[in-house]
């Protein structure tokens, strides 16, 4: 089952979010429940910046840190094995999640791209040039 309708069949809202970049529990990647493989996916570091940084949290705020962590082993979902389909949908919706206001003007240059080869495309075959170009083409058959 795809994404897009593994989504619209688990949707319940009309305003929940497509984008798959979410906070996951990553038991492949992880040691202890994968919570701190999740984070650091999710956050696009390095899985032992955020082990160590829960070692060192640990010395200070040890009771609320291990309740968290037990929290987040129940409350977390894991990570699909498959979540993008390739490695440009997953740059893109990390885009999306950590800087959309550059993710929005790279779609509004697609976009404005893509009208410019339009209309372009749109020119030659309103154009005297096209309607010569077919005449001989139709002339070699």
């Amino acid at each position: 089952m795809d994404r897009s309708s593994r989504h619209s069949a688990s949707s319940t809202s009309p305003y929940d979010s497509p984008n798959p970049h979410k906070l996951y529990r990553d038991p492949q990647n992880g040691v202890i429940g994968g919570v701190c493989a999740g984070v650091a996916d999710y956050f696009g570091i390095q899985p032992i910046l955020v082990r160590l940084a829960f070692a060192l949290g640990l010395f200070f705020f040890a009771p609320p840190l291990i309740l968290g962590y037990v929290i987040a082993v129940l409350a977390l979902p894991v990570k699909p094995p498959r979540l993008y389909s390739n490695p440009d949908e997953e740059a893109f919706w990390r885009g999306v999640s950590i800087k959309p206001d550059r993710t929005l003007a790279g779609l509004t240059q697609r976009f404005r791209d893509f009208e410019k080869r339009v209309g372009s495309l749109e020119a030659y075959v309103a154009s005297k040039e096209f309607e010569l170009n077919r005449a001989i083409r139709d002339l070699d058959r």
